[in-house]
């Protein structure tokens, strides 16, 4: 009988280490924020946003976001949201800012998840996990592209937001971050080109999936100013407007991202933190 058993343990030993690892079921109610990865959702406990006031340049934007994010909160019809336009104009940051804005009002209302580009296969798995938790979340895709290396998470985006087999929990909804309203692929050859028109006509078919979108477009230089001010004014930064400006030059774009960047380099000269 023990040598039995011996075998028996050797058995179930080799069987459990063949099984797959038991991933834990992620606790949703945890944390402001979270990334999913595929498989579990990874907690973060202090989700680093802006605040809203210091986003300049977008207050149409601003406000239309934050209305829709507190409507989610509150547990009112909310839309999903399409935020395309200029790079480094704000758009991911703009979502996370109306989020923790929406959290300081109403805290443990509305939670931000993250979906890595390489998770679209298995936004089924994460909403089973969400449908058996209480409270509301947005599903944050940043930088989505039309091109052929990102077709498996458009078209996973497109169930989600057509409603697929895996029903959507009611207080769920879709932000989606953009570089342009309908991103192709631009280097095709001639034995592609027939093909662009049907590319172009997919990405608008599922911009027009969102009920709420907005464009993002390029500041001005008074815009930029305005915005470079609202970084520099908090910490005393006295801003030479000739050098703020030869810096966007040499960046290629006036944009919140580089107005940031610009603040940086100011606060670093004199050794303060940003």
């Amino acid at each position: 009988m023990t040598e039995r058993r011996k075998v028996l343990e050797r058995i179930a030993a080799a069987l459990e280490r063949m099984a797959p690892p038991v991933i834990p079921q992620t606790d949703w109610m945890s944390a402001p924020a979270f990334t999913w990865d595929g498989e579990s959702g990874v907690r973060i406990d202090h989700l680093e946003a802006l605040a809203l006031e210091t986003l300049r340049g977008v207050d149409d934007q601003k406000a239309a976001v934050t209305s829709n994010i507190e409507r989610l909160a509150m547990g009112a019809a909310a839309h999903d949201m399409l935020l395309w336009g200029a790079r480094g104009m704000g758009k991911s940051a703009l979502i996370r800012s109306a989020v923790a804005a929406t959290q300081s009002k109403s805290p443990g209302a509305v939670r931000l998840i993250q979906v890595a580009s390489a998770a679209a296969g298995s936004i089924p798995a994460l909403l089973r996990q969400l449908a058996d938790t209480s409270g509301a979340y947005v599903l944050l895709f940043d930088d989505l592209g039309f091109g052929p290396d990102q077709s498996a998470q458009v078209l996973a985006l497109r169930s989600l937001l057509d409603g697929g087999l895996t029903a959507r929990p009611a207080r769920v909804q879709i932000a989606v971050t953009s570089n342009r309203r309908a991103i192709v692929n631009r280097d095709t050859g001639e034995a592609e080109a027939l093909h662009e028109r049907d590319a172009r006509d997919d990405a608008l078919a599922l911009a027009d999936r969102f009920g709420l979108t907005l464009g993002f477009h390029p500041c001005d230089t008074e815009t930029y100013l305005e915005i470079l001010r609202a970084y520099t004014e908090p910490l005393g930064l006295d801003v030479d407007e000739e050098e703020a400006l030869a810096w966007a030059i040499s960046r290629g774009n006036r944009s919140g991202r580089t107005a940031l960047q610009y603040a940086t380099e100011l606060a670093g000269r004199v050794g303060v933190a940003i």
